[in-house]
């Protein structure tokens, strides 16, 4: 890993190209980021810098989190995450990390909490199969169908595909393209869609495939 930010998703639009095509993009608001905290082999084992994100009130944070912010003069952030780069000698405590960190047409990976959509079936949930309504399936056409616990081992296997909470995970999108770059206002239009609702904090770092 070369960079990375921390950002907010805007939301969706629409862009034009050089030949008049039309170009989908997800907006993200991204950075500025504050260094918070660079980690070193001699002290922790590996290399690797945190940033934070969207300030914080003060009276929001704990007392061991103001210490570590005020220890790096730098306001308090609600986001914090780190970053294991390649190289980390020329950032430093206190720098600020903004858009323009990546450019146009450059290709990113994009983490983000996918949307919550509640409570769903094995169907819905799992892409599982369901039965024919035209004679005898009764009820049950949507149902999950047996288990297959008889007398061993007369309960059911963790992982087992049934319904549950759909949703709200970690989602990695690879290989999107930037398409452009607002470093005044920090915005980046990024080709495609990332995950999460709108609003939702997503991170951004340079493609594994590039």
């Amino acid at each position: 890993m070369k960079k990375g930010l921390i950002g907010k998703k805007l939301g969706m639009t629409q862009i034009f190209d050089e030949k008049g095509n039309v170009v989908p993009v997800t907006v993200v608001e991204a950075g500025p980021c504050a260094v918070v905290q660079k980690k070193t082999i001699e002290n922790d084992g590996y290399e690797a810098v945190q940033i934070g994100f969207a300030d914080k009130k003060a009276s929001k944070v704990t007392k061991p989190m103001a210490g570590h912010f005020a220890k790096a003069d730098v306001a308090p952030k609600k986001v914090l995450k780190e970053f294991r780069l390649d190289d980390i000698s020329a950032i430093n405590v206190g720098d600020i990390l903004k858009a323009d960190v990546f450019a146009a047409g450059e290709k990113i990976d994009v983490v983000g909490t996918s949307k919550g959509k509640g409570w769903a079936g094995g169907i819905k949930r799992w892409n599982l199969g369901r039965l024919k309504e035209s004679h005898g399936s009764g009820p049950v056409a949507r149902h999950t169908g047996s288990n297959g616990a008889c007398s061993y081992p007369s309960r059911v296997f963790k992982g087992k595909h049934q319904s549950g909470h759909l949703g709200h995970e970690r989602v990695t999108i690879q290989n999107l393209e930037v398409v452009t770059v607002d470093a005044e206002n920090n915005i980046i239009a990024i080709k495609g869609a990332v995950p999460g609702p709108k609003g939702g904090i997503v991170v951004i770092v340079d493609s594994i495939k590039a």
